[in-house]
């Protein structure tokens, strides 16, 4: 063992953290986690979700499949690449409801009938058909909440504009099959994670805000999301908890009066897309109940940010209880970019599953 890497153990020790060992040397974690290579060469994987069974079912957008990643004999890597549904329009969310997965597509939802010991699906049916297709933003994220409704989240088709279908850069609600759609929020540039407190019920989603201006306006942010509530966008931004009119909108003045702040500011262009709410019982008790986010990293700031998962405690009253804090780093070094977080999902032994641009990771914990 040289001398600098003796040093560098020993800095981690007294640092309390754990450089990542196996498939991901770089990575840092607190003390006691791990992370290794779960499944990659597959395709860009992006949102993921778990079977009945508790398999790993991810989303590849660019391949237009949904696959799964079994790992029967539960050694912390998949034991192959089972495709569930192909031929399919940009899939990105992913969620089960009863025996059915439904698939978002860029300009639908549909789903399937999935049978949990072939791994397929079958017999595709349109849900929701008609949403605004592509565009700037062309990722669609499901979740059903606590009254057994279906969420949408449709993102804008630009950076700053006004939109002619109110659908864009908003969250549509549906009932499960589909009928009696309802505008729930507006105002949300990008909002590409979509969670529900599993104590309070209520939805929270990360939310990418517009482009070029400057490093750190406006910021990206988490945030609950209310029924009617109006988010700012294009009008206007959020900074430092206070409404910021656009220069663009000037205008817009009234319209900003009523804009909603978000609920925790985040770094500008971190660019956070999935979010899980740790349910498990694998981590120590301190994270149970946490709010992880992935920051997919910046792409037009001087100084790049982001490339993280961040861990944002939460109390008992449903909202955060502390600063964000980095939980997983190391995908950005010295200029350098090694990976990009997407996607989060807690596994059925509690461990945090990690989708990136090119891979899926599993973080495990074990007490040192």
């Amino acid at each position: 063992m040289t001398r600098a890497l003796l040093l560098a153990l020993l800095l981690a020790m007294l640092l309390g953290v754990a450089t990542a060992t196996g498939e991901s040397p770089g990575i840092t974690l607190p003390a006691g986690f791990r992370i290794e290579q779960f499944a990659g060469g597959f395709g860009a994987p992006r949102f993921m979700t778990l079977d009945p069974t508790g398999t790993l079912l991810v989303s590849t957008p660019r391949q237009g499949r949904v696959v799964a990643l079994p790992d029967t004999d539960a050694d912390g890597r998949a034991d192959a690449v089972l495709t569930v549904a192909a031929d399919l329009d940009l899939p990105h969310g992913l969620v089960f409801r009863d025996s059915w997965l439904y698939v978002a597509e860029t300009g639908r939802v549909r789903r399937f009938r999935y049978d949990p010991t072939t791994r397929r699906g079958h017999d595709p049916t349109v849900v929701v058909q008609n949403l605004p297709p592509r565009g700037g933003h062309w990722t669609r994220t499901l979740a059903f909440g606590p009254d057994g409704r279906l969420y949408v989240s449709v993102g804008s088709s630009c950076n700053l504009c006004r939109e002619g279908d109110r659908r864009r850069a908003a969250i549509v609600r549906y009932e499960a099959g589909g009928a009696g759609e309802h505008l729930l929020a507006t105002g949300l540039r990008n909002a590409v994670g979509l969670a529900f407190h599993p104590s309070t019920g209520e939805l929270w989603a990360t939310v990418n805000e517009r482009d070029w201006r400057g490093d750190d306006q406006p910021p990206d942010y988490l945030t609950v999301v209310k029924n009617g509530a109006f988010y700012g966008w294009p009008e206007c931004f959020a900074w430092r908890g206070k409404v910021v009119v656009d220069p663009e909108f000037r205008g817009s003045a009234e319209v900003c009066q009523r804009m909603t702040l978000p609920t925790v500011e985040l770094q500008a262009h971190s660019a956070p897309l999935g979010l899980a709410f740790y349910t498990g019982r694998q981590f120590p008790p301190e994270y149970r109940g946490s709010l992880f986010v992935a920051y997919h990293g910046s792409w037009n700031r001087s100084v790049p940010t982001g490339y993280k998962v961040v861990r944002v405690p939460f109390g008992g009253d449903g909202r955060p209880s502390g600063p964000v804090q980095d939980f997983a780093t190391g995908w950005l070094q010295g200029g350098h970019v090694g990976g990009r977080p997407v996607g989060l999902q807690v596994g059925a032994d509690g461990a945090l599953f990690l989708s990136t641009d090119d891979a899926i990771f599993r973080i495990s914990y074990r007490a040192p």
